[in-house]
């Protein structure tokens, strides 16, 4: 699978703390190696992010993405639940 980074993506993930960064690259490996690997608690989303789905980075942190193609994942948001939900 291939990994695009959205522009608002990238605005959010500058701002994280080294310690989130590591964890990000972490979960983002595990993601290409098996998207659905329980640890990432990958689940699809609905109401204003509907086609889109959500896989959890550790703590608080999680990463909305959505399947443009058959092999390619775009990256359009990371943050912590508040951030992304309310």
């Amino acid at each position: 699978m291939k990994i695009v980074l959205h522009k608002n993506f990238l605005r959010r993930y500058k701002k994280l703390t080294a310690s989130e960064h590591d964890r990000f690259k972490k979960r983002r490996d595990l993601f290409l190696e098996n998207p659905f690997h329980p640890l990432l608690y990958n689940h699809p989303l609905h109401g204003e992010y509907a086609g889109c789905r959500s896989f959890r980075i550790g703590g608080d942190l999680s990463v909305i993405y959505k399947e443009t193609e058959d092999s390619i994942a775009q990256f359009v948001l990371i943050g912590t639940h508040a951030e992304l939900y309310e």
